[in-house]
């Protein structure tokens, strides 16, 4: 396990060296050559972020709020139960800005593929600065095979991450003694004193600007918490602590020492580090660490979109279970060729891994800022003293907030990519998600009570068919309309009928003793809730026929019966209170164009009948 958390928990914070102390020496110098008190102010404050950010509040601290095992932001937000909202509560207000993290994601995907990629093809420059105009047609070609690349799993590949990452950590280690060994004199940054004394010796904006290009030595942190449920707490902090923080904090001084040495390797230091001989085996090496990380930061955007799927945050999408053994490995089409373009339009757009490093920091920033607030919640939740809640919690807020204020002043340099794509996310999660509030209401008042059902079974149907009849139901009560629909038109109704709702909870799995509720209403009526957490794949057949193996439904052949579904057309009306017309509008075409509910919940195609109904909001 600890294995596979260095291949896919710190694949991107491990690639942060190709350019993160590049950019913040460069921050330094402002312009001209960087001093010997400058590399070593940069390089102990890398150091103490990621210390205090990632070893400290990340690994011992955020990896003690998990949801039964699962960590992120989606989690925190079931913890918190957000999504049962009531409106004018505080709680919708933590809603929005929990969804906005989650949107973040979304961005920093776009970002890292493109960066990590760039800067490591941009060691090409180092001995051959000619090959210069083939970068960015070299980081398209590669990018553009990894995202083709995802419908076909990433089962083999994935196999091999945890070595390769391995093996990446022990070059980053080698380099970085092979540069501290020609400068000792770098091991002084170790104190705490030379980040704080540089910075508060510079111009305001000055020290702005190197904390905002620091920060780029602790993007993927986020990664740890995310990825908690597939690792486990221990394996990622054993794999932090043994071996990425060590190899990581010598590469950074190594890189610190060669800059002392030779001011003007302020281009490049990581690839400088590296024998001559060794240049060109260490791109083609860079250049498959970043292709991993970029592969972690994909996958993880598709577990986030499952997830908010799950809960109700975005519409239903096509979501391919690449392999039969793992859940954890999907694909999503629709946000895989979105991210693509998203990543290809990064790199045609900014052009060099400088350019992109102004793009970079800024969401991660807010996302940690969030995260952290949003534990702190969770912690006094859980009968913490608030006290020391906000004593702790609060003094890594306060950092949170300095490393975004001081990202947001590249705000104009390229800052202005993720947080769009962020907001159009976050906007897009808002608006569906409003959206299916004002369709369940429409629902509840053409919605028959339970008790109109048993009159009109018993006395109004002329007839009962044989055989079953399997109604889906989006709530647990009432009858579904397309159930009143089918009995008004026919006048008959099934000697078996299911009415089965599912059920997504706020816990990532739940046991499949605890799967299926049944209810009889009354004889040849039944009422089946079938309950799926949030990191399962809700699939009603291999629902009723786990109850049917249980005994709970005596007497039903799945091969045998219809599921009646209700395929609904949205039509936006000014004068009923909602959202903006415009908005409706736009939810009405996410609902048009989101995956049929049978096909989603893997209803067998040949036993479907749809029902369509009109509902006006």
């Amino acid at each position: 396990m600890t294995m596979g958390a260095l291949g896919v928990v710190y694949g991107d914070i491990g690639t942060s060296p190709l350019y993160a102390l590049k950019e913040a020496a460069k921050a330094a110098a402002h312009g001209g050559t960087v001093t010997h008190d400058a590399v070593l102010g940069v390089a102990s404050l890398i150091l103490w972020a990621l210390l205090l950010i990632i070893s400290l509040k990340y690994a011992l601290l955020i990896l003690r709020a998990d949801n039964r095992g699962e960590g992120g932001i989606v989690a925190l937000l079931a913890l918190l139960h957000a999504r049962a909202a009531q409106p004018g509560t505080w709680r919708v207000h933590l809603l929005v800005v929990g969804l906005v993290g989650a949107a973040l994601l979304y961005g920093d995907g776009a970002i890292t593929p493109a960066i990590s990629v760039l800067s490591a093809i941009e060691g090409l420059k180092v001995d051959a600065p000619s090959l210069a105009p083939v970068v960015v047609p070299v980081t398209i070609a590669i990018l553009v095979g990894l995202f083709m690349m995802q419908k076909q799993g990433t089962g083999f590949i994935g196999r091999i991450f945890g070595p390769v990452m391995l093996a990446w950590f022990v070059v980053l280690a080698a380099l970085g003694i092979h540069g501290i060994v020609k400068a000792p004199a770098v091991l002084a940054a170790l104190s705490p004193l030379y980040a704080f004394e540089f910075l508060i010796h510079q111009d305001f904006h000055i020290s702005f600007a190197i904390l905002g290009a620091a920060f780029l030595a602790v993007t993927g942190g986020e990664a740890m918490y995310a990825d908690m449920g597939h690792f486990g707490r221990f394996p990622i902090r054993l794999a932090w602590f043994a071996v990425c923080l060590p190899a990581l904090v010598l590469n950074y001084f190594g890189q610190a020492a060669l800059l002392i040495t030779d001011p003007g390797m302020i281009e490049n230091p990581f690839f400088q580090l590296c024998p001559d001989a060794l240049h060109y085996p260490l791109v083609a090496f860079s250049a498959l660490a970043t292709v991993i990380a970029s592969q972690a930061i994909i996958s993880g955007v598709f577990s986030l979109t499952q997830q908010s799927i799950q809960l109700g945050f975005l519409p239903r999408m096509q979501i391919r279970h690449t392999t039969s053994h793992a859940m954890g490995q999907i694909y999503v089409p629709l946000v895989n060729w979105l991210l693509a373009a998203a990543t290809l339009g990064a790199v045609l757009s900014f052009g060099s891994s400088d350019a992109l490093a102004g793009a970079y920091g800024i969401a991660v920033s807010l996302l940690m800022a969030i995260t952290t607030l949003l534990a702190a919640l969770v912690a006094i939740q859980w009968g913490y003293s608030p006290w020391l809640v906000v004593a702790v919690n609060g003094f890594f807020f306060v950092i949170d907030v300095i490393f975004f204020s001081a990202n947001s002043i590249k705000l104009f340099e390229g800052g202005w990519f993720p947080l769009l794509l962020a907001g159009l996310v976050a906007f897009l999660m808002l608006t569906w998600r409003g959206g299916v509030k004002l369709v369940e209401t429409a629902r509840g008042k053409l919605r028959q009570p339970e008790e109109d059902l048993i009159e009109t079974a018993v006395n109004k149907c002329r007839a009962r068919l044989p055989g079953t009849a399997v109604f889906l139901a989006s709530a647990a009560k009432g009858v579904p309309l397309a159930l009143t629909q089918f009995v008004k038109h026919n006048r008959v109704l099934h000697e078996r009928v299911l009415l089965v709702t599912v059920l997504i909870e706020e816990s990532p799995h739940i046991a499949d003793e605890e799967r299926a509720e049944v209810v009889e209403i009354i004889p040849g009526i039944t009422r089946v809730v079938l309950h799926y957490g949030f990191m399962q794949n809700p699939t009603i057949y291999e629902g009723l026929k786990l109850a049917c193996r249980q005994g709970k439904l005596p007497g039903v052949d799945l091969s045998d019966i219809t599921y009646y579904v209700g395929r609904e057309t949205i039509i936006p009306r000014e004068d009923i209170p909602g959202m903006w017309v415009w908005r409706e509008g736009l939810f009405a075409f996410l609902q048009r164009n989101a995956e049929r509910s049978a096909a989603f919940f893997g209803v067998p195609s040949g036993q479907v009948v749809e029902f369509g109904t009109e509902l006006e909001i």
